[in-house]
């Protein structure tokens, strides 16, 4: 033991061992469940008695401290995605101090994106109740009535908004939104037309325009809009995505064919750009290139049922009937909401002799809409087929007692012409995916899918992954579960501390820490305290790093760094403790610097903020040239920094040391792939799937 020690940078001292004892109750490590009991019962009764998880209350500056500190981390637990977690924080604020608006603000936006709307609403009404002043609070509670579809309510809250914050931007764009939503087209272009008295060159708000604009069928005027959008901004495939369907939508096909054509060749990956120019060249009887436009779509968007009913038309109308009939069924399975989809499929069917087919897809079209003529006509037809001569009859005489009703007819008849597949949303590249630290969301699983329960079963490629690194690796007491992932989790270092049993848990290397419970919350908080008396008895290094852990896992980065700046102030330069403390600093320094940047607390990010958590990775590299977690972390900072060769450099000689890192391969590939070195990039992605990253497959196939 006491060579134990020496590693660790202690003297073995009898009240070192005391403190070892004093911090922990369990020798394994136990399930989630049970770490909340891990400390004396003494301890707990005590707690009970005397404290709450937040009691450092003591006095009304204290408390004032403790509540601005408990917000500022449930602000953060909300940067991080973390709701659950942010609404436990915000709740013990507002008990402390329940006439405070903004607690009442924050647990509203974590509750938006929990999607509890009637939740976030009550709280946004606490927030204005107690400062009817704040634009943010208007705001959210104007995008709560906005997914409820209470426009008008929705569109006076932003009204209000802007009362408060009348240069902003996103409250007038939201504004024009909502009333355009609303049918209020004039009043849309309105809020329009004030932004483009202020940002008259400004691209978006120009398209933002030419969107309303189309909203209200005035397709001219979505014209010159998108025309000015295209001037200003002449490199954006979307903006000449928009002109090119407003065009078509005008049936000036040859203009819109020239667009459309100009944001293929920016680059556009728009799934609709190719469906467009397919429907001109449909017109043009350019089935060849209609074809190819169809093929290069369905590769595109292999989700998007327009893909697969527009090639299905083209292919019936060359006489493909069985591979027509093969789209249509894909586009029907895709979207089943579009029934008259089902009547293209039975023109094929007929063809193809599939009688009963047709009368069910005719019968489904016909529930829908029992005054599409044709539908009656084609079923008739079909009994006949059949022999069913009475039921081909009842079709038929139902078509001519509606013939008597034309007007009605011709306004209920459903759409079946090649379908017109909305503007490019966005402008698409690798760099903005990269720049992005979330993406789209796509549930939408297909349903040969289906029948799988994991995740990681059936066609992974086809599960849309975010374009991101995975994240830095860290010290914790909890992990998730990563049994596919061959990574060496483990260290000599991590091991002599969890030896030493000095901490109140096992310590774990992860690349993915969990959320916890609130009852795990308040246990953490309890740590805290009781920590922090031992502290107050007897100052030792391990008490602070200890406590540095806790305050980490409860995301109060500023607390743990000051501990384990207090904790290496009293440790040997050499030791296992050091290398943990040194490495935790740099790990919670780069997440504190990360949440200040985001949310504006820290606007612009200086070279010295980095600097000094490369210092920390320098050091723990110098001491221990085999922990390749701190090569690895360090790599992450180079990326954040641009430096993306530094990064890579660093990923391999992290990949030297574990030939097995699959994060580290993964970052490479990334990497790789940014800087255009894509064969690299593939070859590591495909390295990083092989050793458990599965999202990697996803990546592979988007950047081939």
């Amino acid at each position: 033991m006491n060579n134990l020690m020496y590693l660790l940078g202690l003297t073995p001292m009898k009240d070192v061992s005391k403190i070892g004892r004093s911090l922990r109750s369990l020798k394994e490590q136990r399930p989630l469940a049970a770490f909340a009991k891990r400390i004396k019962t003494k301890w707990i009764l005590r707690l009970i008695l005397v404290l709450s998880p937040l009691s450092f209350v003591l006095t009304p500056a204290q408390a004032q401290l403790n509540t601005d500190r408990i917000t500022a981390i449930g602000r953060n637990a909300l940067y991080f995605e973390d709701y659950v977690l942010s609404i436990q924080y915000f709740n013990q604020v507002i008990r402390l101090k329940p006439y405070l608006s903004e607690p009442y603000f924050f647990r509203a936006i974590a509750k938006i994106q929990l999607e509890d709307y009637q939740g976030a609403l009550k709280d946004c009404n606490s927030a204005i109740e107690r400062n009817p002043f704040s634009p943010g609070c208007y705001y959210a509670r104007g995008y709560i009535y906005r997914m409820l579809g209470m426009y008008d309510k929705a569109e006076a809250d932003y009204t209000e908004a802007l009362r408060f914050s009348p240069e902003n931007r996103t409250y007038t764009l939201l504004r024009a939104d909502v009333r355009a939503e609303n049918k209020r087209y004039d009043e849309a272009l309105e809020d329009i037309e004030m932004m483009l008295k202020r940002e008259p060159q400004s691209s978006s708000v120009w398209t933002e325009k030419g969107r309303i604009c189309i909203l209200k069928k005035d397709t001219l005027c979505a014209v010159e809009s998108f025309e000015q959008a295209a001037q200003y901004d002449k490199t954006n495939p979307a903006v000449w995505s928009a002109l090119g369907v407003a065009n078509l939508m005008r049936q000036h096909e040859d203009e819109a064919y020239v667009q459309l054509t100009q944001a293929i060749n920016l680059g556009s990956k728009w799934a609709g750009d190719y469906i467009n120019r397919g429907i001109i060249h449909y017109h043009r009887h350019n089935y060849r290139g209609a074809l190819s436009d169809y093929d290069q779509a369905v590769k595109l968007s292999p989700r998007d049922a327009d893909c697969y009913y527009n090639r299905g038309v083209m292919r019936q109308e060359v006489g493909d009937y069985n591979r027509a009939l093969e789209d249509l069924n894909t586009a029907i399975r895709l979207d089943p909401e579009r029934t008259e989809m089902r009547y293209q499929r039975s023109l094929v069917q007929m063809q193809l002799k599939q009688w009963k087919s047709v009368i069910g897809d005719l019968d489904t079209l016909i529930a829908r809409y029992p005054y599409f003529l044709p539908a009656y006509y084609m079923a008739s037809q079909a009994q006949t087929k059949l022999g069913n001569t009475k039921a081909a009859y009842a079709y038929r005489k139902k078509a001519y007692d509606l013939e008597q009703r034309k007007d009605e007819i011709q306004a209920n008849q459903p759409n079946t012409d090649l379908q017109i597949a909305d503007a490019q949303p966005q402008k698409k590249d690798h760099r903005k995916e990269f720049s992005a630290s979330t993406a789209q969301n796509q549930t939408d699983i297909p349903e040969e899918e289906q029948q799988y329960d994991s995740e990681t079963r059936g066609s992974v490629q086809k599960r849309y992954q975010d374009v991101v690194n995975e994240p830095n690796i860290a010290v914790s007491y909890y992990t998730q579960d990563r049994s596919l992932r061959r990574t060496n989790y483990d260290h000599m270092t991590i091991e002599q501390i969890n030896h030493a049993q000095i901490m109140p848990a096992d310590l774990k290397l992860t690349c993915q820490e969990v959320s916890l419970t609130a009852e795990l919350v308040d246990f953490h908080f309890s740590e805290i305290t009781r920590i922090s008396n031992q502290i107050d008895e007897m100052p030792h290094p391990v008490l602070f790093m200890a406590r540095a852990i806790e305050f980490a896992i409860v995301q109060d980065y500023t607390s743990a760094i000051d501990d384990c700046t207090r904790a290496l102030s009293m440790l040997d330069n050499t030791s296992s403790l050091t290398i943990l403390a040194t490495f935790c600093r740099a790990n919670w320094r780069y997440r504190l610097l990360e949440y200040q940047r985001t949310t504006g607390e820290q606007v612009v990010t200086g070279s010295m903020d980095y600097d000094i958590m490369l210092r920390d990775y320098d050091q723990v590299i110098r001491l221990r040239p085999d922990f390749s977690y701190a090569l690895y972390n360090k790599a992450n900072i180079l990326c954040a920094q641009k430096e993306w060769h530094d990064a890579i450099n660093n990923y391999t000689k992290a990949i030297a040391i574990d030939e097995d890192f699959a994060e580290a391969y993964f970052n490479r590939g990334l990497t790789y792939v940014y800087i255009g070195e894509t064969e690299k990039g593939l070859a590591d992605l495909s390295k990083a799937g092989e050793l458990g990253i599965y999202q990697a497959y996803n990546l592979i196939t988007r950047f081939k």
